[in-house]
């Protein structure tokens, strides 16, 4: 004898089936076409990553879009253009795009990077910064004889700021030569080694090579350098941790791939 589904059976089964018919429904139907709802949560996140508050008329402006965007998308479908090689090439490159894309979120969502990793990495950068501060200047020429007679001018009395004029370095030629408050490890070796054996208001009795030129640097003040906090740094070592991961892990791909 066959068994017929119970009362509560049917109610749940139609239940269940309603809210299946109203996940799917769309977003709206253009000529015939159906706008999935799930374009309308991809653009509102987009959106909202982007500082826009949801709103019902954010959803109403998303929802024309997709609906403008779908009716350009059919015309240009009825006129073959979809059909047309580059076309195709474009639309395969864009869905590569989302796909590597989502690789990717998946990959660092799925590698993390630790506290541990972190503290690390936020020590290197201390210890590599060291623990003073210089605010140097510089006058950046062609040759050695023309530093050496920069070298003789000072020496002569005249004022560091004025001969910077002639410093090929564009960004401090006009700031007499001033190049700010910085850590020796963001110059090149030759400079650093030099600026760091100066005494305030020193300058350099000999030239300094570099793969620049020649460098005449005078030492204006140094102070005692105070590292921001590990907090206040954490998002951006983060950032830069992962995307080391992401590279590497990219690279380790690719030496795997077999291209012919």
């Amino acid at each position: 004898m066959k068994r017929f589904p119970s009362r509560l059976a049917l109610g749940l089964m139609a239940g269940l089936i309603a809210h299946a018919a109203g996940a799917a429904a769309p977003a709206a139907t253009v000529n015939g076409t159906a706008i999935p709802a799930t374009r309308v949560d991809v653009m509102l996140n987009e959106q909202r990553a982007q500082g826009a508050p949801d709103s019902p008329q954010l959803r109403d402006a998303v929802r024309e879009e997709l609906v403008r965007r779908e009716v350009l998308a059919q015309e240009a479908s009825k006129k073959g253009l979809d059909k047309k090689a580059e076309t195709q090439a474009q639309m395969d490159l864009a869905r590569q795009a989302v796909l590597i894309r989502a690789y990717i979120q998946d990959y660092v969502k799925a590698n993390p990077i630790g506290e541990p990793e972190l503290r690390k990495e936020y020590e290197g950068i201390k210890s590599q910064m060291g623990s003073k501060e210089y605010k140097p200047r510089h006058v950046l020429v062609e040759t050695e004889d023309e530093a050496k007679g920069i070298i003789a001018k000072l020496r002569a009395g005249e004022k560091f700021e004025t001969l910077a004029k002639q410093s090929k370095d564009p960004g401090s030629k006009d700031e007499g030569g001033e190049l700010g408050w910085s850590n020796p490890g963001m110059f090149v070796k030759p400079f650093s080694d030099a600026m760091v054996k100066l005494e305030k208001g020193q300058y350099t009795m000999t030239p300094v090579k570099s793969d620049f030129g020649y460098h005449v640097i005078r030492l204006d003040d140094v102070r005692e350098m105070k590292a921001p906090a590990f907090e206040e740094v954490k998002p951006q070592l983060e950032q830069r941790l992962q995307q080391q991961k992401v590279e590497k892990h990219i690279a380790d791909l690719r030496a795997k791939a077999k291209v012919q």
